[in-house]
Formats: structure tokens, C-alpha cells, sequence
């Protein structure tokens, strides 16, 4: 029997084998094969393997910007900012096979032909999928924060998230950044602010909020229970 290979860095996701609903498992078996990128693994399920990177003018038929968003849960946000800016070529990455199949059966109804998915953990993405200098903007929206003190180092924004970012962003590119956690938002900042690659693209404590993100259900439940969302944007400055 192979020895299992695990990952030697914790990632920032839990993924759980829930079932999906007869509709997902139609959208996935009818909308899978134009939508969904096809990954090369490493060690694990959602791993991909160095040296697989795609060409985005092969994957979406031209070139044009693009917009590339980590942890796009049920794909609200992206589809609907595809949907807007058929201009633009868009990437959602996420873990949950139930929140793609979801995102590709909206974007269908909704006709939208330049957007891709990836079933994949975020940072390998970056590292090595897409490549270098290839992505315009990256949106980080309510990721999960972790907020249990011994969970912490499971936070996706860390140091070695700046890395493969600035790496995956042209000069000049945007990262977009939006939390409810105020102190999840006070270490992003601190790690962006203490990043290299990256530059304010706000003045005052927080950047106002993205006029691109849509007010999302999630969104919708933070302000509820009383949370202030924190917007941050930086620019990847030319090396």
C-alpha cells in the first residue's frame, strides 16, 4: 500500500466530503467540461503539481485583463462581475466542489462564457498555474478568519502569501482585500504594509469599499451581528 503524502505547510481550508444536490450534480456533469480547469496534482487532492502552468490566451480564446478571485464560495460575486465585464477574463478558485458546481450552473444561466474555475488551494494556483505576471487583480473577499488563536496560522494572508502573489500579479496590478474580522483585518494590513511587492493604493486606515464587490448574503451577515467591513487595496510595484 502507498504511504500518504500530506502537505508540509497547513493550509487555509477544512475540506469536508459533503454530498452535492442532484442539481449540482447535473451542473457539474453538464458545465464541468467548459467551465472547470483541468489541474495536474502534487501531493494532494487539491494540490497542483510545479511546472503545469496554463496559458490564459489558450484557456480563454484571447487576451484581455484578468481578474482572478480566491475563495469564491457559491460564485455570487464572480458571476456577477463576469456578467458585468465581458471585456475581461475571469478565474474563480475554490476548494468546495458543491460551491463550483453552484457558480457554474449561475454562470450558465447567466451566459457568461469568460469565466473559469479551479478546484484547487489558492497559493499553488498563484505559484504554479497561472503564470508569472499574468493576473491584473486578485480579490481576497471574507476569507475564512480563523479566529480561534490556535487556528491562526490557517490564515490564508500571511507573508508567504505576499510572495506568491506579487509573483502571479503584473507591475502595477491590484490585490483587493475585504474582511469582517477586525483582527484579521489589522494583520492583513500589517502583512501587506510589510511586503516588498506591495504598495497602499489608500490613504487613512482603510481603503473604501470596492464599488465591484457585490453585497453578498455573507456580507449581509457580518453587518447583522455588528461587524465593521474592512476594505484594503494594494499595488504590485514593479520590480
Amino acid at each position: 500500500m502507498d504511504t500518504p503524502v500530506f502537505r508540509d505547510k497547513p493550509v487555509s481550508f477544512v475540506r469536508r466530503s459533503g454530498r452535492m444536490s442532484e442539481a449540482q450534480d447535473r451542473a457539474w456533469a453538464d458545465h464541468s467540461p467548459f467551465y472547470l480547469l483541468p489541474v495536474e496534482r502534487g501531493t494532494a487532492a487539491t494540490s497542483v503539481r510545479a511546472g503545469t502552468a496554463v496559458d490564459p490566451a489558450e484557456v480563454w480564446g484571447r487576451r484581455a485583463p484578468l481578474t482572478v478571485e480566491i475563495g469564491s464560495g457559491q460564485g455570487h460575486q464572480i458571476v456577477a462581475a463576469a456578467a458585468a465585464h465581458p471585456d475581461r477574463d475571469f478565474l474563480a478558485v475554490e476548494v468546495f466542489r458543491a460551491g463550483l458546481a453552484r457558480t457554474m450552473l449561475d454562470a450558465d444561466r447567466e451566459g457568461v462564457r469568460n469565466l473559469r474555475l479551479a478546484e484547487a488551494n489558492a497559493p499553488e494556483v498563484l505559484e504554479h498555474l497561472l503564470p508569472e505576471g499574468s493576473v491584473d487583480e486578485l480579490w481576497v473577499f471574507f476569507p475564512d478568519p480563523w479566529h480561534k488563536n490556535k487556528h491562526t496560522k490557517r490564515r490564508l494572508i500571511a507573508p508567504d502569501f505576499t510572495r506568491v502573489a506579487a509573483r502571479a500579479l503584473r507591475p502595477g496590478g491590484v490585490l483587493r482585500l475585504a474582511t469582517d474580522w477586525q483582527d484579521y483585518a489589522d494583520q492583513m494590513r500589517d502583512v501587506l504594509d510589510g511586503a516588498p511587492d506591495f504598495d497602499r493604493a489608500f490613504a487613512g486606515e482603510w481603503a473604501e469599499r470596492f464599488d465591484g464587490r457585490v453585497l453578498t448574503a455573507f456580507e449581509r451577515k457580518g453587518l447583522r451581528v455588528g461587524r465593521d467591513i474592512r476594505d484594503l487595496t494594494y499595488t504590485r510595484v514593479s520590480p
